[in-house]
C-alpha cells in the first residue's frame, strides 16, 4: 500500500534498473539467417531487405566468421537454387554435393563450434515455389515427408548440428527423427518450425530466394493448406506439443513480433527451448521507417528483441543479429 510501497524506488537510476531487470539479452541469444548463392565472390543485395545479401560460399564463410567473433553461436542456412535444378520433387535437395551440403561442410570446417541449422523445405527446389510435392493441383503430405526425410539425412551427413523443417507437413518430425536414429545420427537435433503461420510478413524472404508460389490455375496460389491460419491460437500450441512428442528438440514460432501471444503460450506449454523467427517483413518495416526518420532504428531494434526474449524465446532468429550484437557488446 502507498506510501509503504513506492514502485518507482526500483526505477530511480540505471544501476537499480539493471539490477532488478527481469530479462537479459546477449548475442548468444541470436541465430543469424543466411542466404547462399552459387558462384564466387558474389554479394547480391536484396532490395526489400536493406543490409542483407545473397552471398556465394566464399563470402558466406567470411560472414560466419564475423558473426562468431561478435558472439553469435548459430546460423540458419537457406540456398538460392538455380532454375535448371528445380523440379516438382526437389531431388536436388538431397544431392550430397548440392549447394546446401557444400555450405554445411564449409562452415563446419571454418568454424567448427558454430551451430549450423539448415532449412528443410522444398520451396527453393520446387518449380512451383511450394514447400512440397504437387499432385493433381494439391500439395501431397506423405510423399513430401519422404522427400524431407531424405533432405534431412543429407544435411546430417554433411555435418549439420540440427535440421530445421519449416514446411508444416503432418508427421515430418517423427519421420525425420526415426531416419536420423536409424542412420546413426543420434546427436543431430531437430528444430521444428512448429507454429508457422501463413503470413504476409514473409514477402521479402521470397524475394531473397525467388521462392514465391507460381501463379497458376492448376496449383494453390498460397500456402494456406499447410501453414497455419493467423486467426488461431490453440492450434499453434497443439502443433508445438505434437512436434515435441515426435522428437523435436527445439520448437519455433514464426513470425515474431505479431505473434508474441503464441510465443508465451507455447513457452508455457512445452519443456524444450522455444525459438522465434523475426521474419523479413518485420525487419523491412523497421528499416523503412528508420530510413524516413520516423523511428530510431537502434532503439526500436533492441526493444523488439527484448520483447521477443521477454515473451519466452530461448533463441531469436533475426536479420538484426549482427547489428544488435555490435550494440550489445558495447
Amino acid at each position: 500500500m502507498f506510501p509503504l510501497q513506492r514502485n518507482r524506488r526500483l526505477r530511480t537510476n540505471e544501476s537499480i534498473r539493471s539490477l532488478v531487470r527481469e530479462t537479459s539479452l546477449s548475442p548468444q541469444d541470436f541465430m543469424l539467417p543466411m542466404f547462399v548463392a552459387e558462384g564466387k565472390d558474389v554479394k547480391v543485395a536484396i532490395p526489400s531487405m536493406p543490409g542483407i545479401y545473397r552471398h556465394s560460399l566464399d563470402n558466406t564463410i567470411k560472414e560466419v566468421k564475423e558473426a562468431w567473433d561478435l558472439g553469435i553461436k548459430a546460423v540458419n542456412i537457406y540456398v538460392k537454387v538455380s532454375d535448371n535444378l528445380k523440379d516438382n520433387k526437389g531431388v536436388e535437395a538431397w544431392n550430397k554435393d548440392g549447394l546446401m551440403q557444400q555450405t554445411i561442410r564449409a562452415i563446419k570446417d571454418a568454424v567448427p563450434e558454430m551451430i549450423v541449422m539448415p532449412d528443410v523445405a522444398l520451396d527453393p527446389y520446387s518449380i512451383y515455389g511450394h514447400d512440397g510435392i504437387i499432385e493433381n493441383g494439391l500439395l501431397v503430405n506423405d510423399a513430401t515427408v519422404d522427400a524431407l526425410t531424405r533432405m534431412s539425412l543429407s544435411h546430417a551427413e554433411a555435418g549439420a548440428d540440427f535440421v530445421a523443417p519449416s514446411d508444416m507437413m503432418d508427421g515430418r518430425v517423427l519421420a525425420i527423427r526415426k531416419a536420423l536414429e536409424e542412420n546413426g545420427h543420434h546427436n543431430v537435433g531437430i528444430m521444428s518450425y512448429s507454429a508457422k503461420y501463413a503470413s504476409a510478413f514473409y514477402g521479402p524472404f521470397r524475394d531473397a530466394l525467388d521462392s514465391a508460389p507460381v501463379d497458376s490455375q492448376n496449383i494453390p496460389k498460397d500456402k494456406k493448406t499447410y501453414q497455419m491460419d493467423y486467426a488461431n491460437r490453440i492450434e499453434g500450441i497443439r502443433e508445438a506439443l505434437l512436434d515435441v512428442e515426435e522428437g523435436a528438440d527445439i520448437v519455433m514460432v514464426k513470425p515474431g513480433m505479431a505473434y508474441l501471444d503464441i510465443v508465451r503460450e507455447v513457452k508455457n506449454a512445452v519443456h524444450v527451448p522455444v525459438a522465434v523467427y523475426q521474419v523479413s517483413g518485420e525487419y523491412a518495416m523497421v528499416k523503412a521507417a528508420a530510413e524516413r526518420g520516423w523511428l530510431d532504428h537502434d532503439k526500436i531494434m533492441i526493444e523488439q528483441l527484448y520483447c521477443i526474449k521477454r515473451a519466452g524465446a530461448s533463441i531469436i532468429s533475426t536479420y538484426f543479429a549482427k547489428e544488435a550484437a555490435v550494440i550489445l557488446n558495447k
